[in-house]
């Protein structure tokens, strides 16, 4: 072999020592709460399928939302970046088609991207190379997708049908080529409408109440008093199925609105559990189990009837925590379980790391991948922070607040108003405090703030959600 033989084959030699990045699929449902997860310790529900991610790799117990709310928790999700930054602030923004995110940067990096399922956040997805999307919320049932070819209807169920895309495109996919896939289902979003093959499940079976069903919330802020959550009385004969009973109210309603809400809501989650299923079912047949992160989370956490609500937005542990599971055989060790606090602003840093890609400066959140394996970095985060923009909208009059969370304490302040888009303040409401010790109290049903003994932890906690706030540069 000549010199220039030589050299030209030795770019192809380095390329063939050099371990391929991992694949990585991103599975997100929306609305599925953690605690509606048997690797969470439910007590209303069994996900096999997403169980085997956390039997064969991690499951983070301290994952958080920033904003929880759809559009906003999907900008963070793919920018890095809070709210505020990203302006994606509410579920009427949409993200700027110039933005840069992951996907983008993993594309730079030699990934094929697609992204398939719930988009909601307006614009056509940029930085993929193939996307079908729902439009908004889209439809359970023969629903429509959008993709570079135009809008066109499908018969079948939305989750199987995501499934089916997502299958589809692996299948078609690039074999010299490492690949990110987004696939966002949209159940089990409300109006919880389950497949046909099981409407019937859990006909005969009383699903356990949480222990909170029956709070009475006047004894609440007046933000929870002033709040639409109240599972019966804020729900529709859409969300019902039916009408309600004549002359049934309070409790009574309550507990009857309960068992038809959860159970659809649970019927929606087993389909996704089902297409998780089906996704590393296909994996393990073609052999790419070894060197594909698998991540199962969702857009936020959700209110299974605790505190008496359904929905999220509020900054309760329910609606704030995200259930995250991710398998990567060699990297991250079988059955793992992290408590430390990891942000959905951490999510893109972590793929970035991991396809050996750096972290731009313009992402807030940092690489979770030694947490992904079991271990906590030096300097890792002891607090987080979080910010609900939408002032009494969404049809659920929920106070804009912010807050802080640490391993023990949360303390949160209703600000009580919100900047429209004319930059005018719309509806005011007076500002209130709430504190929780979640060590004494992990369901927060009250509120110690005020409470002389906690004096000095409202101290602390005021100073940290001061530096948190110039940290994230959120200062208005």
């Amino acid at each position: 072999m000549t010199r220039r033989e030589m050299m030209a084959a030795l770019p192809l030699a380095m390329a063939a020592q050099t371990p391929r990045p991992p694949n990585i699929i991103f599975i997100m449902s929306d609305d599925h709460a953690a605690h509606a997860i048997s690797a969470y310790g439910s007590k209303i529900n069994r996900t096999p399928n997403i169980d085997r991610l956390a039997k064969d790799g991690v499951r983070l117990a301290n994952c958080f939302v920033t904003n929880s709310i759809c559009t906003p928790s999907r900008g963070a999700i793919l920018t890095g970046q809070y709210s505020h930054i990203n302006g994606v602030k509410t579920l009427n923004d949409s993200i700027d088609p110039k933005k840069i995110h992951v996907a983008h940067l993993l594309r730079d990096r030699g990934y094929q991207t697609a992204m398939i399922g719930k988009w909601h956040l307006q614009t056509d997805p940029q930085g993929f190379d193939f996307w079908r999307i729902l439009p908004g919320q889209g439809a359970y049932t023969d629903p429509v997708f959008i993709d570079a070819a135009g809008r066109k209807k499908y018969t079948g169920y939305c989750t199987d049908l995501i499934g089916d895309f997502t299958l589809d495109y692996l299948k078609q996919r690039d074999k010299n080529k490492p690949f990110f896939v987004m696939c966002h289902h949209k159940a089990p979003h409300r109006a919880w409408e389950p497949a046909p093959k099981y409407k019937q499940w859990l006909e005969d079976v009383t699903v356990p109440e949480p222990d909170n069903l029956y709070e009475d919330t006047s004894k609440r802020s007046a933000a929870a008093q002033r709040a639409t959550l109240r599972v019966g009385d804020d729900m529709t004969k859409t969300d019902l199925k039916v009408d309600k009973p004549a002359g049934l109210e309070g409790n009574p309603l309550r507990k009857w609105a309960y068992q038809r809400y959860i159970k659809d809501y649970l019927r929606c989650v087993r389909s996704v559990d089902d297409n998780v299923g089906r996704v590393l079912d296909y994996l393990d047949a073609e052999g790419l189990t070894e060197n594909t992160l698998v991540v199962y989370t969702s857009d936020q956490g959700f209110f299974l009837g605790d505190h008496g609500w359904f929905d999220k937005r509020f900054m309760y542990e329910e609606s704030l925590r995200m259930p995250f599971l991710a398998r990567l055989p060699k990297v991250i060790p079988p059955g793992t379980v992290n408590r430390d606090i990891v942000l959905n602003i951490d999510f893109a840093p972590s793929f970035l790391e991991l396809a050996g890609a750096p972290t731009p400066s313009s992402m807030q959140g940092v690489s979770a991948v030694p947490v992904l394996k079991g271990k906590t970095p030096k300097g890792w985060r002891k607090s987080m922070y979080y910010r609900y923009w939408m002032h009494l909208g969404g049809g659920h009059t929920v106070t804009a607040h912010y807050g802080v969370r640490t391993e023990r304490y949360k303390l949160i302040y209703y600000y009580g108003q919100a900047l429209g888009a004319s930059g005018a303040v719309d509806t005011p409401t007076p500002p209130e405090w709430e504190l929780f010790d979640l060590q004494k109290d992990p369901r927060e049903m009250k509120s110690v703030y005020g409470d002389p003994a906690y004096a000095k932890v409202e101290k602390t906690l005021k100073a940290e959600l001061t530096r948190l706030r110039q940290q994230y540069q959120d200062l208005t």
